[in-house]
């Protein structure tokens, strides 16, 4: 049998086609526009995505035997806004997960509602990304439309309610609007109070391996698929990500670096850190998970290379910098360059360098950023590690993890193990391996994961490097808290 694993994300879905033994047999990649209507505003037309979904699909099982084809499931961009009508139309725009418009509305909620009630009701706090924000703002701003809202909804649950015509979203996803508690899954009544919406209003809640329904007719027409193909709930993005590197079981634990980083760690069982500094979610699995998340990771290398630089030549520029300059290098940068979610939960943080001398060399700032960033996952590490939780290795993934120096750099300054999968295709490929769990290919997502994902490198800290690391991690952690007051100056 074959199943479908959709990433939707900000700026296209990535469609695969894997078979019940993981082999991914094709690709498909469909973009979509972007808006920016205002300064910091960030928004999508759900009806762009469903277009390109069900075009991607069509390409994708083009010339396949379509009655195998078993299930779909996807990943997708999380904390999205996506408000449905009374007769199932889209309201307004989709208000994105990088859109700034509701710092006014975070700031309420953290600190006029409360820090202590928030991770009481839901175990998080807010952050300016988060669904909860974005349906304050429209509350205030556009009353007429929010008037009319009977369905709130996240990205990829558009799609998923455009293919069945069930109104649905998991655990995982939900976890990242500030309206579910999560350590209950359930709809955190007070959280709805004080958005000013009701229960009814918002979807059906599935674990991200159930089925939620499957194709309509009118689905099934136009993909030339069977009425019979399942629909698995999927997941947010990250999570589903966690899913395709088999990061699941209690422990487990993935970094992302991508353009944004994450740390992601299941668990068994739910957690909150002191700080709220990493987000407390729902896993893909049917347990936990702890994240920390960076607004800017691999983009850090990419900004320097391509803005700084002028150069394309990545790996080139990483040759130049010498085995002996690791963990000895003078240079700090701090990687903040659209603020910073976790640990510091600040929108106002900036990018710098510091500590910069007459013999500094294009080498060492280019080390930095990639120390920086690697710092900035540390930071949630700890966080992970103040709870009791003890990492001894981590797959790594992301356009990042290409590099070398940088998985070794990452390994000496985390003083973890690090390995890397066979197959790196995100949240498409755990999409995917939730809709065959849907399907009864597999019992569990967990005994998916242990048949499909495997390891095919891995990279060990050095205890000489590692404690030069620590000792430059030390001061790296000064930095941040020094230089926060002068950045609302900036």
């Amino acid at each position: 049998m074959f199943y479908i694993g959709v990433d939707l994300g900000t700026s296209a879905v990535k469609l695969l086609l894997m078979d019940g033994e993981g082999t991914i047999k094709k690709i498909v990649t469909k973009e979509y526009p972007l808006y920016f209507p205002h300064p910091g505003w960030s928004e999508q037309k759900p009806e762009d995505w469903i277009t390109a979904v069900k075009a991607g699909i069509l390409e994708l099982t083009e010339g396949i035997d379509k009655s195998l084809v078993a299930g779909i499931g996807a990943g997708g961009q999380m904390h999205g806004l996506v408000v449905l009508d009374n007769e199932d139309r889209v309201l307004r725009p989709a208000i994105l997960w990088n859109d700034g418009r509701t710092q006014e509305e975070t700031d309420y909620l953290n600190n006029v509602i409360g820090r202590e009630k928030l991770t009481e009701y839901t175990g998080n706090i807010a952050f300016a990304g988060f669904t909860a924000p974005k349906i304050l703002w429209m509350r205030k701003h556009e009353p007429e439309l929010f008037a009319k809202i009977a369905k709130i909804m996240l990205p990829k649950d558009y799609v998923n309610y455009c293919l069945t015509g069930v109104h649905c979203t998991d655990y995982s996803d939900a976890s990242g609007m500030l309206l579910l508690d999560v350590k209950n899954k359930k709809w955190s009544q007070p959280m709805l109070d004080i958005c000013g919406i009701r229960e009814s209003q918002m979807p059906k809640l599935f674990e991200s391996y159930e089925t939620v329904g499957t194709l309509t007719e009118k689905a099934a027409a136009e993909l030339g698929l069977p009425k019979t193909v399942k629909v698995a709930a999927g997941a947010g993005d990250n999570a589903a990500a966690a899913i395709g590197t088999g990061t699941v079981g209690n422990g487990a634990c993935n970094i992302s670096l991508g353009t944004s980083g994450t740390i992601f760690i299941s668990s068994d069982t739910f957690q909150v850190d002191s700080g709220n500094s990493l987000h407390a979610f729902d896993h893909a699995d049917g347990k936990y998970h702890l994240m920390g998340c960076m607004l800017s990771a691999a983009s850090c290398n990419k900004w320097f290379m391509d803005d700084i630089l002028k150069t394309t030549d990545y790996a080139g520029e990483q040759k130049g910098i010498k085995e002996e300059s690791l963990g000895n290098n003078h240079v700090y940068y701090l990687p903040y360059l659209m603020g910073e979610r976790a640990p510091h939960n600040d929108p106002s943080a900036r990018s710098c360098f510091i500590g910069m001398t007459m013999d500094t060399s294009r080498e060492d700032m280019t080390q930095a950023v990639l120390e920086g960033v690697a710092f900035g996952i540390r930071d949630s590490l700890e966080a992970a590690k103040a709870l009791g939780i003890h990492i001894q290795t981590s797959m790594i993934c992301g356009g990042g993890a290409k590099s070398p120096l940088w998985k070794k750099i990452f390994a000496n300054v985390l003083d973890i193990e690090l390995t890397t999968p066979e197959t790196e295709q995100g949240p498409g490929y755990g999409g995917a391996i939730l809709a065959a769990v849907a399907c009864r290919e597999y019992d569990s997502v967990e005994a998916a994961c242990r048949k499909l994902v495997k390891v095919t490198a891995k990279t060990e800290p050095i205890p000489e490097l590692a404690a030069r690391y620590e000792k430059r991690y030390q001061t790296f952690r000064k930095l941040y808290p020094a230089l926060k007051g002068i950045f609302p100056e900036l």
